[in-house]
């Protein structure tokens, strides 16, 4: 079904996609615009392979207001997202931020997210496909906790700059953001304009993403976007078809993809951001395990039973999600996603196989329908940047 079918289908069904603040913007650079989660979002603004290369040499701005903006206050939020984060939250700075995961009680996943720290409450930014399911879930398990839940996502905005190029460039109009550290943010005030700045990405490269108020975008885009002496942007467009096989390269997971409700951080490699030792007494006296924790023992202490790799193809046909993964002919895994990867010339895919065939140099084939390609067995992720 096309873009334009999707949406007449929608509107019969009286349905309308959300725009963000920043349509208009992605609209006037011609902009090609599909559904996302209910939200008309750009997935090109011509070549994706020219928008990747743009961000990995130089640097690019995406549009990612989709993402849910949960904030959480009261005496209770920060046992509630005790109750919720795989990753301990307790021990974080004020103004940091933390990648963790929320799981349901078999330790499925029900999304990945960032957590940030203020000094009176806290922000979750989570996946759009996952925002009305979350709030459902914090609502039902948050019990006798005094915690006030607030979704700010349409009354917010939200933007990314990345790439190599992005910190000097930012130096532009604030000394004070380049020197932040990875997973730290600042709230900084330009103007009338209130923004909150952190170090954090989805493309394996540097840079920012920036909140800031819904009806203030037009005013910040002045300030973010400056012409050269062409009158061209100085900072292009980028779809998120680009943001996909960008994270694809940097091996980041992607919700329905490496990560689903029947898949768990420990076969994902994602055990870094799962504090197993929750159940134990913490700085504040008042341990608060989180759901899942028990399954997520179980299976750290068992061992999964298949874990995600990377796979480096031959040929240049490119692999697509669910396509089987064999060994010998005999089916040990699918994959995830994958892409011709604008950097390495080659496909590349995420796949989760049985352990017994996930070591590095394995080699598998892929079925593209009953034409199979050989694969490696790669370490992730595919691309690192040099600094």
């Amino acid at each position: 079904m096309g873009y334009y079918d999707a949406v007449a289908s929608l509107v019969m069904k009286g349905m309308t996609l959300k725009r963000t603040p920043f349509f208009k913007h992605a609209a006037d650079r011609n902009g090609k615009f599909v559904d996302f989660a209910g939200w008309e979002m750009p997935i090109h603004f011509g070549s994706i392979i020219d928008e990747h290369k743009a961000v990995r040499e130089h640097m690019g701005i995406f549009d990612v207001s989709h993402m849910g903006r949960i904030h959480f206050k009261g005496r209770h939020a920060r046992r509630l997202l005790e109750r919720v984060c795989t990753r301990r939250v307790s021990d974080m700075k004020e103004k940091t931020c933390r990648y963790s995961l929320v799981c349901n009680e078999t330790g499925g996943v029900l999304d990945d997210v960032l957590v940030y720290r203020f000094a009176d409450h806290w922000l979750m930014v989570c996946n759009a496909s996952n925002r009305e399911k979350l709030l459902a879930h914090f609502e039902a398990v948050k019990g006798e906790l005094v915690v006030k839940i607030n979704d700010e996502t349409e009354k917010t905005a939200m933007v990314a700059i990345q790439g190599p190029g992005a910190m000097d460039y930012i130096t532009n109009f604030s000394k004070e953001i380049p020197q932040l550290k990875r997973y730290a943010f600042t709230i900084k005030n330009l103007l009338i304009l209130k923004l909150v700045v952190s170090r954090t990405g989805y493309t394996g490269e540097d840079g920012i993403e920036i909140i800031l108020p819904a009806n203030v975008v037009d005013m910040a885009l002045k300030l973010l976007v400056k012409k050269d002496e062409k009158g061209e942007d100085m900072v292009p467009p980028i779809g998120l078809g680009a943001r996909d096989t960008l994270r694809l390269e940097a091996g980041m997971p992607l919700y329905g993809h490496e990560l689903t409700e029947t898949t768990d951080p420990i076969s994902a490699g994602l055990g870094w951001a799962v504090s197993l030792d929750k159940d134990e007494d913490d700085q504040f006296g008042d341990p608060e395990p989180f759901i899942g924790l028990d399954a997520l023992k179980k299976i750290k202490s068992q061992g999964p039973a298949k874990k995600l790799v990377g796979l480096k193809l031959d040929g240049q046909r490119t692999p697509r999600q669910d396509m089987p993964v064999l060994a010998n002919g005999a089916p040990v895994g699918a994959v995830t996603s994958g892409c011709l990867s604008p950097t390495l010339g080659c496909p590349i895919a995420m796949a989760y196989v049985d352990v017994a065939h996930a070591e590095v140099g394995t080699t598998l084939t892929v079925d593209f329908a009953g034409k199979p390609a050989d694969a490696e067995v790669v370490a992730l992720p595919f691309y690192k940047r040099s600094t």
